[in-house]
Order: C-alpha cells, then sequence, then structure tokens
C-alpha cells in the first residue's frame, strides 16, 4: 500500500471514529487500533502532553496497564526525544539509541524496531504516535509519511477531544504562558508598552481532511501559479537584473518555486485526504524537522528560504494575504517580525505602533534608521522569539537596558507604568521649553537642530522648537521607494520640507545609499561586491561614479529651494577633490538652470560630513572651501576603532567618551577654529546628555539630534557655563582620568546637572 493509500484508509476510519458518540479513551483506544492495523504493525501508541509531561494515553500491543501510569519528561526516553526536538525517530534497534529509556510496565522488552513522529499543534509538540515491531528493521519511507501525516491530522482531532492541556492545545509551553524575560540588542532607544502583534499574522488551518481532493488539488495549481508570478515578476525586473547578492536570491527563490519535487510532495500529502492548506502545511514541518538536522549555514539559509516560501504559498491558497499593517492597528502595539523592511514599517499606524521587537536585525539596518527618525524603539536579535510570545500577549519593551517583558506580573506592570508615567512627566517639561532659546548660564548661544528624512518628520519641527533641520537624510527616499525616484518626486519633497520649515534653516544631506544601505536598483556587480560595506562603494563615491543620480538631485534640490537659501552637505568625504568633484555637479546644473532662466536659491552653502578620519588630516587645506562641517559620531567611531556597528559584540564596546574621540574631536575643533567654518555635530552622540556636555566642552555649538533629544539638551544647554565645562574638559584631555564617562559625571552630580 503507498502512503497516500495507507494515509488515506486511516484519515477515513478516524473521521468516522471522531464523529462517533464513542467516549474520548474509546476514541483513542480504535485510533492505535486502525493504525496498527493498517500498517501491518504490532505496536502503536500515542502518548499525549499533560502537566507538562507525557503520559501514554492508548496502546495497541503493550500492557494495558502502562496506560495512564507510565509518563515521561520532555526529552526523555525516545518519545520525549521525538516531543523535545520535534523530529522524527527510523531506528531498527531501539535500545541502540543514546535516549533509549525502558519502562517495565510497558512490556516493550521484546521489541526491537521503533518508529516516531511528533504530533504537532501550531508549531508545539503535543504528543508522539509510535509504532514498534519485534523483529530489527527501518520503517519504510511510506510507513513514515503515513504516521506523518496521520499524526498532522491528530492533532487537530486531539485539541478539539480536549485530550491535552489547553494550554499544550494552544500550542502553548510553560515559557509561553507565565511571565518572560526576553534580552537582545538595543537597535533604538525607548521604551513602550503594548500588546503583541505579529507583523504576519499565523495562518489558521481550519480544515484538515478534504472533502473533495480534485478540488484541493486545482487550489494548490493555482496558488503555485500566482506564486510564481510574483517570483517572475521580481525577478523579470530591470532594476534586479543587475548581478549582485540579491539576484542571487531571488533565483534561488525562482528554483524552489519551480521544483517539480517541491510541488509532488504537497501533491502527495493531497492524496492521502488533506485541505491543501494541512497538505503545504504537512510538508512544513518535514522542512522544519529537515532544518533541525543541518550544520551547514548556507544550506540552513537556502532552507530557511523554502520555509519563507512554504508561508507565501500557504498565505495564497488560503486567502490570508497581507500584513498587519493591512488589518489595522487596534490597540497599542509592540510588532514582532524576523525582519523587516523600512516601507514595511512606513506603513504601521504611528499612532498605535509603540515598538517593535525582531528575530534578526542590525543597528544599520535600512528598517532601523527609519524606526528612529519615527521615534520608536526596536530591540533586534531576539532569539526564540516566536516561541515565547503570543498574538496579544502583553509587552514592557526597555530597549534602554536591551530587554522586553512578556506577560508581566502585576507588581512588574505597575512598576513599568510608573516609570512611563516619569518620562513622560520629563516630556511635558521639555515640552514647555519649545518656545525657549537654549542660552547656557553664561549667555552664550548654542544651535540646537534635528534630524529628519521623511516628509512626516516636519511637524516634530515646530513642536519641539528646534533651530532648524541640521541633516536631511535625502536617501529615506531611496531606501522605501522600490524603485530609483525620479527628480520630480524629488523636488517635490524637497520644497515640501523647506515650505514646512520656513525662516528654519534646513541642510541637506546628499544621497548616502550603497554599502551597507544598498537599494536593489543600484546594486553593484558580482566583482564589486563589499567585503566591509560600510567602507565601501557607497555615498559620494557612488554618486560621483553614477553621475546622473547626483545631477538628478542636484537639480532637484536647485529647484525646490528657488529664491530661498539652500544648504548642501556632502557625505563621506575623505579628500577635497572629492567635495571639490560633487560641488562642480551642482555648479554646472546651477549654470544650466540660469541659462533656461529658472528660479534660483538666493544663497548656496555648500558643506561636508566628517566621517572619515583621513579627512581630519587635510583640514587646513579643505575649510576654507567650506560653508559649515558635521561630525558624524556613527560612522566616525566605527572607523576609529575599526568596530563594525552591526556586529553586537563590538556595538556598545567603545565608548563615545573615550579619551580617543574626544582627543580626536578636540583636534578638529582646533583645526577649524581659524576659518569661518560652521562646526557642528549630527549623530547619536549629541543627543545623550553626557555625551552632549563633553561636546559643549570641547566647544561645539552645533548640535543635531533626534527630535526626541532636543527638549532634554536644550534644557542641558541651560543649566551649563561653558567656560566652566571647556575649562573641565580641557583638564580631562590633557590629565586622562581612569574612566572619563564617570569623572564627567561626576562634575555634573556636583553642579546639580542631570545627565541621565
Amino acid at each position: 500500500m503507498t502512503a497516500a493509500a495507507s494515509a488515506r484508509s486511516i484519515l477515513t476510519q478516524l473521521h468516522e471514529v471522531m464523529a462517533s458518540r464513542m467516549h474520548v479513551q474509546g476514541k483513542l483506544d480504535r485510533v492505535v487500533e486502525i493504525i496498527g492495523e493498517t500498517l501491518d504493525s504490532e505496536v502503536c501508541s500515542i502518548y499525549l502532553l499533560r502537566d507538562g509531561m507525557l503520559e501514554l494515553f492508548a496502546t495497541r500491543g503493550l500492557n494495558q496497564a502502562a496506560v495512564h501510569v507510565t509518563r515521561l519528561a520532555m526529552g526523555e526516553g525516545l518519545s520525549g526525544t521525538i516531543a523535545d526536538r520535534i523530529e522524527t525517530l527510523n531506528l531498527a534497534e531501539a535500545k541502540a539509541h543514546p535516549d533509549f529509556l525502558y519502562r517495565p510496565e510497558t512490556g516493550e522488552e521484546k521489541f526491537n524496531s521503533f518508529a516516531g513522529v511528533p504530533i504537532v499543534h501550531r508549531e508545539r509538540a503535543v504528543g508522539t504516535l509510535c509504532v514498534q515491531h519485534v523483529d530489527p528493521r527501518r520503517y519504510e519511507d511510506v510507513e513514515i509519511e503515513a504516521l506523518q501525516t496521520t499524526a498532522m491530522v491528530l492533532s487537530e482531532l486531539i485539541a478539539n477531544a480536549g485530550l491535552v492541556d489547553d494550554e499544550a492545545a494552544r500550542g502553548l509551553t510553560v515559557e509561553q504562558t507565565g511571565p518572560a524575560l526576553l534580552t537582545g540588542l538595543t537597535l533604538v532607544k525607548g521604551v513602550a508598552c503594548g500588546d503583541a502583534v505579529f507583523h504576519q499574522p499565523r495562518v489558521t488551518i481550519d480544515q484538515i481532511v478534504a472533502e473533495d481532493t480534485e478540488a484541493e488539488r486545482q487550489r494548490v495549481y493555482r496558488a503555485f501559479d500566482r506564486m510564481r508570478e510574483q517570483i517572475d515578476k521580481m525577478t523579470a525586473q530591470a532594476e534586479f537584473g543587475v548581478g549582485g547578492e540579491l539576484e542571487e536570491v531571488l533565483q534561488t527563490y525562482r528554483m524552489f518555486a519551480y521544483d517539480e519535487g517541491w510541488a509532488r510532495r504537497i501533491n502527495s500529502a493531497i492524496d492521502s485526504g488533506l485541505t491543501a492548506e494541512a497538505a503545504i502545511e504537512r510538508v512544513q514541518q518535514h522542512t522544519r524537522m529537515r532544518m533541525r538536522e543541518i550544520d551547514d549555514p548556507l544550506l540552513a539559509n537556502r532552507m530557511h528560504d523554502l520555509e519563507d516560501l512554504a508561508n507565501r504559498l500557504l498565505r495564497i491558497v488560503s486567502g490570508q494575504l497581507g500584513t498587519a499593517a493591512t488589518q489595522g492597528l487596534r490597540r497599542d502595539t509592540i510588532l514582532i517580525a524576523r525582519n523587516l523592511g523600512p516601507a514595511e514599517l512606513l506603513e504601521y499606524d504611528r499612532r498605535r505602533l509603540k515598538g517593535v521587537l525582531l528575530e534578526e536585525g542590525s543597528l544599520t539596518a535600512h528598517v532601523v534608521i527609519v524606526a528612529r527618525a519615527m521615534g520608536v524603539p526596536v530591540l533586534g536579535r531576539v532569539r526564540g522569539l516566536r516561541g515565547v510570545v503570543n498574538d496579544g500577549d502583553t509587552i514592557l519593551l526597555d530597549a534602554d537596558r536591551a530587554s522586553a517583558t512578556v506577560r508581566p506580573a502585576q507588581p512588574m506592570a505597575e512598576d513599568f507604568a510608573a516609570r512611563m508615567a516619569a518620562s513622560r512627566r520629563k516630556q511635558a517639561a521639555y515640552v514647555e521649553l519649545r518656545d525657549v532659546e537654549p542660552f547656557s548660564r553664561d549667555g552664550q548661544r548654542v544651535q540646537v537642530m534635528m534630524n529628519a528624512g521623511l516628509r512626516d518628520d516636519m511637524p516634530s519641527l515646530a513642536l519641539t522648537g528646534a533651530d532648524g533641520i541640521g541633516l536631511f537624510r535625502t536617501e529615506f527616499q531611496f531606501l522605501v521607494s522600490a524603485t530609483l525616484p525620479q527628480r520630480d518626486r524629488q523636488t517635490r519633497l524637497y520644497r515640501d520640507v523647506l515650505d514646512t520649515a520656513g525662516d528654519k534653516p534646513v541642510i541637506f544631506r546628499t544621497v548616502d545609499i550603497g554599502g551597507d544601505k544598498a537599494v536593489p536598483y543600484l546594486r553593484p556587480g558580482a566583482a564589486e561586491l563589499d567585503e566591509n560595506p560600510a567602507m565601501g562603494w557607497r555615498a559620494l563615491r557612488l554618486a560621483l561614479e553614477r553621475e546622473g543620480l547626483l545631477k538628478a538631485q542636484a537639480r532637484a534640490l536647485l529647484e525646490a529651494a528657488a529664491g530661498r537659501p539652500l544648504n548642501v552637505m556632502f557625505p563621506m568625504v575623505s579628500e577635497p577633490w572629492e567635495f571639490d568633484a560633487a560641488k562642480a555637479v551642482f555648479e554646472d546644473q546651477l549654470r544650466f538652470l540660469r541659462l533656461q532662466k529658472k528660479a534660483l536659491p538666493d544663497q548656496i552653502r555648500y558643506g561636508a560630513m566628517l566621517e572619515v578620519p583621513a579627512l581630519a588630516e587635510v583640514l587646513d587645506q579643505l575649510a576654507p572651501r567650506l560653508s559649515f562641517l558635521s561630525i558624524g559620531t556613527n560612522d566616525l567611531t566605527q572607523f576609529l576603532f575599526a568596530a563594525d556597528r552591526a556586529n553586537p559584540k563590538l556595538a556598545e564596546r567603545y565608548d563615545w567618551l573615550s579619551i580617543s574621540i574626544m582627543r580626536f574631536l578636540n583636534r578638529i575643533v582646533k583645526a577649524t577654529v581659524r576659518y569661518p567654518v560652521d562646526l557642528g555635530v549630527c549623530g547619536e552622540m549629541g543627543g545623550r546628555r553626557l555625551e552632549a556636555l563633553a561636546l559643549l566642552g570641547l566647544g561645539i555649538r552645533r548640535l543635531s539630534i533626534s527630535p526626541a533629544s532636543v527638549g532634554p539638551i536644550k534644557e542641558l544647554v541651560r543649566k551649563v557655563d561653558l567656560p566652566e565645562i571647556e575649562e573641565a574638559m580641557a583638564g580631562f584631555i590633557h590629565s586622562p582620568p581612569a574612566d572619563l564617562r564617570s569623572a564627567l559625571k561626576a562634575w555634573a552630580d556636583e553642579r546639580e546637572i542631570e545627565t541621565d
């Protein structure tokens, strides 16, 4: 008998048994008889999870006295191993397996061969289904497949019949029902509280057994056709066809989408009597089991690709398409996802989206840049996230401490609420400073500006009372777009930004993409791929090579700024000639527009980002050509320390208040003081109170920071006597303390200046 015929025969009989008026134990006793007879097995046993233990619920061939007596812990014995690892065992000699455990009350000493499969419900093992023979032999593949299909159907029947604990039936472990602490990597700081919502909600399979096999097969065929059209459309787009890693990924997806072996396995599962959804899930369970056995990272990634594709197919065939964003958020939400793209994050209602937890993610990911601009805290690299969090669970996200508490106990929730209330009160106090200019105690004016990158960021300018936009990241429009933004779209964005800013200045940084901010439509060829993208072909280097890209942006900025001042800043300048070359592109476009009798900006100020340490050595050459210079502390730090910010082991290793950074920044201040250059800092460093205090002490008088940091930094400036902190920092730099951070904090504490 084939696997499909065996499974179909079992399914038919099981359906009749479960529809009968027989009591629960009688149904289970009949189930093991059906499976044993159909597979010609001397023993068939069902273990179910109850009170955290696997309990023998029914058996054919073992001692009946062991039923409801024999119990195994998860991971104990062969059945416990199957349930714990969610894997299949097929053994000719069961006693030779290291996890074999003999229980004398079962009378199983005479049986040698053993095969068992997990009974899985909602990605959790709720039991095991096992068969045994006296003769030593490995079970045929058709027998194993029949067992696996049967176990899948049993999972729903068992759960619906109330045969296991309610929590186990819902696919929940002990770890999923009580309070749980998750840790990860802080990607965007902040605290938030909300209910868990999965970016891609789990697909619910309501029907396991098919009523019309041919109809289910046609549903799968149509779903395959639609999925393949989607993949073909992606791979056929011109902007993707330029080689590189992205094309390789898409080609792998296309290979899996057209894999006849995968399609045959799903068809075989349908032949056994499963619905289209159940058949896809059945094959997906088999894939997950294989993934657990793979040590090769490359092959494991390929299996992950296949599972992602299976999820896509399952959503298509079930009609459960879209993400939580398309369904709309109904309450304060902590979003759960493996990973997110920047455009996907922007689809969510900002009023409801309070925080994000990611299984993956890095400090330089596009979504992190956007989340920081949105003021949404993000915790990444959270292991086992989907295994711990349930939809609707309350989550206390403390990205400041790189942790999140799931299903908190009442006292913990109350303490967290008190912290958030105190934070809100402090924020309310900062709001009162909106119209207050940040003069220091000794009467010096410090510019406190904000960073932006989206049209939706602009209202924060009025809400915070920032002095202007010290860094408008024009690349955001490129990162969230599927295709290269056309010049007219860029012009509209830049004009809207300037209109909203009014009389306040806006510094536009030209596009910083490529390298670690890769976009699909500008991927390099395979021979040009960067091993270290942060230091690779990106930002101004890429823009100067792709002159059309920079020309289009220059024209858009010049046209948008007609009749008003324009501030342009070039990123990642390493040598003066790069600045000159970029400025020349703008000047050429300016001449073109002048010939066309177009309206022009009243004034153009050109500046540079100092992110590459080499630029500090040639400031005597470059400074006379600059109107302003902005120190980009994020990239500068990783370049100084040769420390990739995306590496979690290095992300928090090097302190912004290390003496090496302070001395480097001090050199820059001294090198530019003789020139009429407006020197500032833009980056996270300037938005932290203690770090900002150090920058003020070095002589920095312009800070561009996140909107949320504007109020706290304005308050800080008003409490500081600048000559006094300059004197203190000069002493620290000349005679460094063992811990500059602690020394500076002690200095601030003595003067009752809050630095947290």
